[in-house]
């Protein structure tokens, strides 16, 4: 049986060799970039902002903080993303995302794992509204926050928040309309406090740009009794860039 196996996986590698995520090139392994692609990436390390992990063109200490975050401090704990926005890593949260590629969400989680604050005990993604999940089938956060879970061993609690009512999207509004489009659009299960109580919590997204929907949720879990709520991305925007 297991010779009968080994030579099954042959055959399949041959016909179906594994590929970049990104360009589709033939690749060593599954879930691993090609080399161009690979070297696209920017991959986010200190030095940071202590607050919220914007990088720092010179180490300013490990306290230093950003200008925004002196200026309006984050109700997060830290966002933690591995690689920076741009073609590469908007192209794989793309294809994931519209594209069905549902095993992208994997490739996805094994770059987030070095970035995973030690302390997490239950990952939450962010929800979408029934009628998106309806139309595209999957909650890509979701599927991102069950093979995180499963890289580090952390628990996944799906249902614990919900989305309740569509919300237009964020692109090209400013930070007011953003915030406003989002006030109110989500709630807690009825026994969110006994899960929450005490809890280190990594709110799981694909993509983190201006933050408003994240500061929704986060506002919702503190209040219920979350001791940190830690923002747990695949990439983030910075500067100019838009997703």
């Amino acid at each position: 049986m297991k010779a009968t196996a080994s030579v099954l996986r042959s055959i399949a590698d041959f016909a179906l060799p594994p590929r970049c995520p990104a360009c589709g090139t033939i690749t060593e392994a599954n879930h691993r970039f090609c080399s161009p692609c690979w070297r696209q990436l920017r991959f986010l390390a200190p030095p940071w902002c202590a607050s919220c992990g914007t990088p720092f063109e010179f180490d300013r200490g490990d306290t230093a903080r950003c200008a925004a975050c002196l200026a309006d401090p984050p109700r997060h704990d830290g966002i933690f993303a591995p690689v920076a926005y741009g073609e590469v890593a908007r192209t794989l949260a793309l294809r994931l995302k519209y594209g069905g590629r549902m095993a992208f969400a994997d490739t996805i989680a094994r770059q987030m794992v070095r970035v995973i604050p030690a302390d997490t005990d239950l990952l939450v993604p962010v929800p979408l509204h029934r009628w998106r999940i309806w139309n595209r089938g999957f909650n890509q956060a979701a599927l991102i926050a069950d093979a995180l879970g499963w890289h580090r061993g952390v628990a996944v609690d799906r249902a614990l928040l919900h989305r309740t009512r569509a919300t237009p999207a964020l692109r090209g509004l400013g930070r007011k309309a953003r915030r406003k489009a989002v006030s109110g659009a989500f709630s807690l299960s009825d026994n969110a406090q006994d899960r929450l109580k005490g809890r280190s919590i990594g709110l799981v997204d694909d993509v983190y740009t201006s933050g408003a929907t994240t500061d929704a949720c986060v506002r919702l879990l503190k209040r219920a009794g979350a001791s940190r709520v830690a923002i747990l991305t695949w990439a983030r925007v910075l500067g100019d860039a838009e997703d």
